[in-house]
Formats: C-alpha cells, sequence, structure tokens
C-alpha cells in the first residue's frame, strides 16, 4: 500500500549533493551527500522519500553505468548493467524509513540524451527500446529491495522530441515486470501530449502544477482511470520558497478537482540545482500545506 494517509507526501527524487571531507568522503564520495538527503527528506516529514540522486544528473546517473555507453556516446549494443545502478543508495534509504521511491530515468530520456556513435543502431528508437530491456532489470532488483513505488523519469515527453509510441512500448516493457505500483513523471506543458501521455501503462501519474497552472484545468477535462496523480505544487525552477499558505492554496485548488483519494503531493520536479537551505524549506513548506489540508477534510 502506497499509504494510508489522505495526500501523501513524496519527493520527485534529487536533492543537492552536500559533499563531506574526511577519509570516509574519500573513501565513498557520495555516502555523505546520500545521508544529508535522506536525513533532510525524513526531518521534513515526507511520507515516501527517495535516496536524494545525488550522484549526478539524471542522464549520466543511469547511463554512465550501462554497457555499451561511454561518457554522453553510444558506442555498442546498450545492455543490462551487470549490478543493479541505483540500489546501494535505495537500500540506505530502506535502512532508515520505511517507504522509499526508487527511480530510473526513462529510456527515451536517456537516449535523448545521448550520441549514437555506432552502426550496430539503425536509429535512436532502437537504442530506446535496449534502453528499455536494463530500465526493465533495474526495475525488479528495486522491487526486490521492497519500494513502495517505483518511479520512471521521461522529462523529454512534453517536448515533441521523443516518438510517444516507442516511448509508450519502453515504459510498458519496465511495467509488466514489476507489481510494485509504477510512476511516470513528465515535466512541463502537457498540452500536446495529454492524451498520449494518459494511455501509458502506469499506476501514477506525476506532473508540474505549480509552475504549469494550466496543467490542472488541462486534466480537469480527462479521465485518469482511477489511477493516483503526481500533483506538484513546488516551484522547483524556482529559487523562491513559497509560503505555506500559497502551496496549501495549491493543493485545495486539486482537491476541488480530483478530490483527496487520487493526490499525491510532491514538487513539479527534483530539488539538485537549489541550495540544501532552500530545498529544505520547500520540502518542509509542502508538507506542512499538507498536513493543514488533512486537518480541514
Amino acid at each position: 500500500m502506497i499509504s494510508t494517509k489522505p495526500l501523501p507526501t513524496t519527493v520527485v527524487g534529487s536533492y543537492p549533493a552536500v559533499k563531506k571531507e574526511g577519509l570516509r568522503a574519500l573513501l565513498n564520495p557520495l555516502a555523505g551527500a546520500q545521508e544529508t538527503a535522506v536525513s533532510d527528506q525524513i526531518k521534513a516529514g515526507v511520507d515516501i522519500i527517495s535516496d536524494g540522486q545525488v550522484g549526478g544528473d539524471m542522464i549520466s546517473i543511469i547511463a554512465g553505468y550501462l554497457p555499451g555507453v561511454k561518457g554522453q556516446e553510444i558506442t555498442g549494443k546498450i545492455s543490462p548493467s551487470q549490478r543493479p545502478i541505483t540500489l546501494q543508495g535505495v537500500k540506505y534509504a530502506l535502512s532508515r524509513h520505511p517507504k522509499v521511491k526508487g527511480i530510473v530515468t526513462g529510456p527515451s530520456t536517456i537516449a535523448h540524451g545521448l550520441k549514437v556513435r555506432t552502426p550496430l543502431y539503425r536509429d535512436r528508437n532502437e537504442v530506446i527500446l535496449d534502453i528499455a530491456e536494463a530500465m526493465a532489470a533495474e526495475a525488479m532488483a528495486l522491487e526486490k529491495a521492497g519500494v513502495t513505488i517505483l518511479q520512471i523519469d521521461e522529462p523529454i515527453l512534453s517536448t515533441g522530441a521523443a516518438d510517444l509510441h516507442i516511448a509508450r512500448e519502453a515504459i510498458e516493457t519496465i511495467t509488466s515486470v514489476v507489481r510494485t505500483p509504477t510512476c511516470m513523471h513528465v515535466c512541463g506543458d502537457l498540452g500536446s501530449v495529454i492524451d498520449d501521455i494518459l494511455t501509458f501503462p502506469v499506476d501514477i501519474l506525476d506532473f508540474e502544477f505549480a509552475n504549469n497552472p494550466q496543467n490542472l484545468e488541462l486534466l480537469s477535462a480527462k479521465d485518469l482511470k482511477g489511477r493516483k496523480l503526481g500533483y506538484g505544487v513546488v516551484d522547483s525552477a524556482s529559487t523562491d520558497i513559497e509560503s505555506v499558505d500559497s502551496i496549501q492554496s495549491r493543493i485545495e485548488k486539486g482537491i476541488e478537482v480530483f478530490g483527496t483519494e487520487p493526490l499525491l503531493i510532491d514538487p513539479d520536479c527534483g530539488l539538485r540545482m537549489h541550495s540544501r537551505e532552500t530545498a529544505y524549506k520547500k520540502l518542509d513548506h509542502m508538507v506542512r500545506a499538507a498536513a493543514n489540508c488533512r486537518t480541514e477534510l
């Protein structure tokens, strides 16, 4: 079960990488940043946390470990990593908190962030389908570890650059091999893609509503078909720290349209580009706003 409380709070994923010094940091440069990210989410009161994705940007954090990829280039046939890529961080998060969101970058987003430098692939769509197989293996490892939600990040889908038919096939390759509730995060204005996005085989759809308020009106006319909605109420693109009241107002607008049952409350996107102080305050205010809404139900 995702949560027993209404309006559970979660994160889209990334958190500022606060690096520490000393011998331990030399042995494992990510350990300190990971501990900080997890501790801050717990302190803020987030119901479903992540490991903070402190290892780098969303493409390199995955692509750098895939056979067939060197740097920003595809040089050979892509296959699953010999060891799960994100599992160590997720296991640490699970050792600190009972509910953790496992996150993989979507096949289309990874493929469009890399250059194809091998004749083994005729086009980028073939790359996407092989990356999907690799991410399916990652998803199974995360499910076995005990994640509460498996999220697939596909920000590229709102831009018009991706083939949505191939993207859907790739997502199905991942979601068909797990029973854990699956979520797909798509950034941006959904106006030109929403009808296609709603056909993707996931349990939760996660969108921006703070920085893209027009998405609320757009979704209000659509049938979610019983699925849950990751409801972005904190503007991840802005350094401004919205007040509890302003975030609460956004949540209340979502409740008016969708009711409370489908909503998971989260930021629009990841927070890694912000300072630690800003990221923490954004999460703290979001959690308090959700709590205020619960008391008024």
